[in-house]
């Protein structure tokens, strides 16, 4: 508890062990900035950092949230700083969508 609170987050108890009891309070993080735009595959949005304390420093302050519905089971998100391109590591079973968005979700995804 003591690590929680000195950290700046939020302690809270609770009886049912899947759900976290330190955690960060919504004023941490980032918000939706602008619009969601629709792609081909799903959806991509601007998302700017909110005032609040740097963990590792170095924060970037803009990101990019690209959201892909793959499958019926599968969602797939990325979050990149559209500033600056970083390389990826090719995995030969990782390769980028180039589908449509599926339909008939098994699940529900909110921004």
């Amino acid at each position: 508890q003591s690590t929680c609170t000195l950290r700046g987050c939020c302690w809270s108890p609770e009886s049912n062990t899947s759900v976290p009891w330190c955690f960060f309070s919504s004023n941490h993080g980032y918000k939706v900035d602008g619009s969601i735009r629709s792609t081909q595959a799903g959806f991509e949005t601007t998302l700017t950092r909110l005032p609040s304390p740097s963990f590792f420093g170095n924060d970037i302050n803009i990101v990019l949230l690209t959201g892909e519905y793959q499958t019926p089971n599968r969602f797939r998100f990325k979050i990149t700083d559209p500033k600056t391109h970083r390389f990826e590591v090719p995995h030969e079973h990782v390769r980028s969508f180039t589908g449509s968005a599926a339909s008939s979700l098994n699940y529900k995804v909110d921004v």
